[in-house]
């Protein structure tokens, strides 16, 4: 039975704590950050991609 009070008490610290962290990451409008992150790749930026390989063309020989 002490065990069961045990679960419980910490249950309920997990879920105060992480109501707490929800209510912080409102309050700072921090939840943004994923958006900006996932728009990222879609910058382009001029002048940092490699100019393209030149492909050397292929040659069979008839068996």
């Amino acid at each position: 039975m002490d065990i069961l009070i045990l679960q419980v008490f910490v249950s309920l610290g997990l879920v105060a704590g992480s109501v707490l962290l929800y209510a912080f990451t409102c309050r700072n409008r921090t939840f943004e950050h994923a958006d900006r992150l996932a728009l990222l790749p879609m910058n382009d930026d001029a002048g940092t991609s490699p100019p393209p390989a030149e492909i050397a063309p292929v040659t069979r020989k008839e068996p």
